[in-house]
């Protein structure tokens, strides 16, 4: 279910019979409420950008617009309506809060009404900050009130003197101090006793936000998304951390699978590397951590999400970006961002607050997000351009100094096997991990352009992730063609830039992994490799598939499938246009 409720446009304008038609059935249905509208005129709301449209998932599913009355002093939220088929899905609230904010935003200073026989409507303005009031506190525009004879009770309204009718008007008077009353909620606010659901990691930056938020009142619940790294035990231990400091509520949601089968396999496809170098570890995580936090938000109907994000990194973006597709009615919520708090303050913080009694600055210095496809490590050295990462800040150590031998096989891109075990791609991932982790492989600082514009430095460990990889592209250079592996790496890159900021569910992603797949039909075979202590040395491949078994020619040896006298002819045209060019040089300068 995708809800995308936006200010309309002249594009819009093409809708405009249909909306009428809607307005005016469901006028004929209810009995009450402006029964038609003159397509030119929700036309002439559209092109000026005063009305608000709704699509759900991509068909039109509602609208409403603003009117302009006695010099701005009033604006009307008008024509709400949301077709048939998708009411019952708080679509007319989205639209209700989306109208109100363009009229706070066009028009801060006018007042804004509504006259509505709708209970769920009243109740949804109440919310806002109306307030019911008589007819005599609204604008007294003969305009306006002339709008309301096509509607079957406007021989009411006219026997009343325009002092009442079946309607309700409902004022927000933003010059009013009571337009919020303490009961109610506006959009843009929380008050206490709101329902936030905190994206919860049990480190430093969300215990800061997870205490921080209690103490504001909310009713916090912490969710963690495990996309792999973490064992058992530590989820445990993240989960007893976030009830000791006091959420109302935990969950574990186990998105691995999923991560693999809708991201990494294309990673591995793509032989993908940011800047050949980094594995996109956490980067590639995010999208799908953001995706679930939000389907679970919207399922214990949380009114706000928030994360641990700093204001200077990707990750903001792409949980911000996430949560504004997958659930744009929610308010998102980042108190680190918002309050640019540091390291420092949030451990001084949490120790004044009796949460970590026995923390130091130097216990909480380097920051770790660990997953399945590597672990990246923020820390001060990061933070500058010469600095080297110390050996003891990376998670695991060496152990091994002996060399050992590693066999993994593909079958169609996809790792079947390691040392000839049998296993689904998820397991083989993390024993190649525990394998090669003790000698130290994969390591390294990568340095590459945030989505802000500013140069990032991060340390990162992805021993699997890299050899993998690696293993993946030499199985490929033997068995695609050339122009296979020239457009795959074209491709590649970008879809490992649009993966890294935050553009995942831009449909072209699933165009790329189409094609991506495809090359995919032949790539089955083993790779050889010698692990030692921080590299590994690819031996070579064996695949049925592999484009050197063919008997027309061994590179520099022999060939079969020529003539000497074909390489002439071959060579004298292909160094045809070069031979024009370098002629006319030549001819130009006698």
């Amino acid at each position: 279910m995708k809800i995308k409720v936006r200010v309309s446009h002249d594009q819009d304008t093409k809708y405009a019979s249909l909306i009428c038609q809607n307005i005016q059935e469901s006028a004929k249905i209810r009995g009450t409420g402006i029964a038609k509208k003159d397509p030119e005129y929700i036309k002439s709301k559209m092109i000026s950008g005063n009305a608000v449209i709704a699509f759900f998932d991509g068909k039109l599913a509602g609208f409403s617009y603003l009117e302009i009355y006695q010099d701005k002093e009033f604006i009307v939220n008008s024509g709400l309506i949301v077709f048939p088929e998708f009411r019952k899905q708080g679509l007319a609230k989205i639209i209700k809060i989306e109208i109100f904010k363009l009229s706070r935003k066009k028009y801060p200073n006018s007042k804004i009404f509504s006259i509505t026989t709708s209970h769920p409507v009243i109740r949804i303005n109440t919310e806002l900050g109306f307030k019911p009031v008589a007819f005599s506190e609204l604008t007294q525009s003969e305009d306006f009130w002339k709008g309301c004879q096509s509607c079957a009770n406007f021989d009411i309204l006219t026997r009343n003197k325009r002092k009442m009718c079946l309607c309700t008007g409902l004022l927000y008077n933003p010059s009013s101090k009571e337009n919020i009353p303490k009961k109610q909620k506006n959009i843009d606010h929380l008050i206490p006793g709101d329902k936030i659901v905190l994206a919860y990691s049990g480190g430093l930056d969300t215990s800061y936000c997870l205490k921080y938020l209690l103490q504001k009142g909310y009713e916090v619940h912490t969710v963690i998304i495990n996309t792999g790294g973490f064992k058992e035990e530590e989820l445990k231990k993240i989960q007893e951390r976030a009830l000791n400091i006091g959420t109302i509520s935990h969950r574990t949601i186990d998105a691995i699978e999923e991560y693999y089968q809708n991201c990494i396999k294309y990673l591995i496809f793509g032989n993908i590397l940011k800047n050949n170098t980094y594995p996109l570890s956490v980067s590639s995580e995010r999208i799908f951590q953001a995706i679930k936090i939000a389907r679970y938000a919207t399922n214990i109907k949380a009114k706000a999400i928030a994360h641990g994000s700093t204001g200077a990194g990707n990750d903001q973006i792409r949980f911000d970006i996430a949560f504004q597709i997958i659930c744009p009615e929610k308010i998102t919520l980042s108190p680190i961002r918002d309050l640019k708090i540091s390291r420092k303050e949030e451990i001084e913080y949490l120790r004044n607050s009796g949460v970590y009694n026995n923390i130091c600055l130097d216990q909480a210095k380097y920051s770790i997000n660990k997953g399945i496809w590597g672990t990246s490590i923020g820390g001060k050295e990061t933070l500058t351009s010469y600095n080297d990462f110390p050996d003891e800040a990376y998670p695991t150590k060496l152990r091994k100094k002996k060399s050992e031998n590693l066999e993994i096989e593909f079958e169609k891109g996809e790792l079947v096997s390691v040392n000839r075990e049998k296993g689904k791609a998820i397991k083989n991932i993390i024993k190649i991990e525990k394998i090669a982790s003790g000698f130290a492989i994969g390591r390294g600082i990568h340095i590459g352009d945030t989505i802000l514009g500013i140069k990032g430095r991060v340390a990162f460990e992805a021993s699997a992730a890299i050899i993998i990889i690696k293993a993946h592209h030499l199985l490929e250079k033997h068995i695609l063609t050339k122009w296979q592996l020239y457009w795959k790496e074209q491709l590649s890159n970008w879809y490992g830039m649009l993966l890294h900021e935050a553009q995942y569910l831009d449909p072209v992603m699933r165009d790329i992994e189409m094609f991506l797949s495809s090359t995919q039909e032949r790539l089955t075979g083993t790779v050889h490799i010698i692990l030692y202590p921080y590299r590994f040395h690819l031996v070579g491949i064996k695949s049925k598939f592999d484009l050197m078994d063919s008997n027309m020619a061994q590179y520099g040896e022999i060939n079969h499938a020529w003539t000497a006298e074909d390489v002439k002819g071959f060579t004298k045209i292909l160094s045809n246009q070069m031979k024009m060019y370098h002629n006319l040089n030549k001819k130009n300068e006698e």
